[in-house]
């Protein structure tokens, strides 16, 4: 499939939110949000500071690769950086797979939990990737525990299509089209 080329992220505006391409500036609070426990319990263990700033790069190198990336989600009237948000490919070793599939995937740092922040973030990306590439389907997996973010997904149009093993947990694999 061809896609169209974005070679950076487009700025979104919602309501509390700017979804925009990642500033280096953005990097303490993104490593601080990746190295907290909290934030990553339901997607593994904490990262390091090298393993963030690997993540860091390779957000920011989807767009001129795939057409479509992550964003850095950011408080409109603060400017502060509160999370990730977007679409990839990653080539996940998961049955049945996703490859070749927009996986939309959001991360917010521990004082954006429970703002609804993730649903507003996640929509806007959703709009935003039918309007520029139109209606396709996407995909997510979510930790089978993690209620919130199964939330964000239902309010989404998520709905599961399948359960499976993926780096000793059990995923909740769901699909919009």
């Amino acid at each position: 499939m061809t896609r169209k080329a974005f070679h950076e992220a487009p700025t979104i505006e919602t309501e509390r939110l700017v979804l925009r391409g990642y500033r280096v500036e953005d990097f303490p609070d993104m490593a601080a949000a990746w190295a907290d426990p909290e934030v990553v319990r339901y997607i593994g263990r904490p990262s390091t500071e090298e393993e963030s700033w690997a993540r860091f790069l390779r957000n920011s190198a989807l767009w001129p690769m795939l057409g479509y990336g992550y964003w850095a989600a950011t408080e409109k009237g603060s400017g502060r950086w509160i999370g990730d948000v977007g679409f990839a490919d990653f080539k996940r070793e998961i049955e049945p797979s996703l490859k070749g599939v927009p996986e939309i995937g959001w991360v917010l740092a521990r004082a954006a939990h429970g703002r609804g922040y993730g649903t507003e973030a996640a929509q806007a990306a959703l709009r935003w990737l039918t309007g520029a590439l139109g209606p396709q389907r996407t995909v997510c997996i979510i930790d089978d525990r993690n209620a919130a973010s199964l939330r964000v997904a239902d309010k989404c149009g998520y709905r599961e299509f399948a359960r499976t093993q993926y780096k000793g947990s059990t995923v909740v694999m769901l699909e919009r089209s």
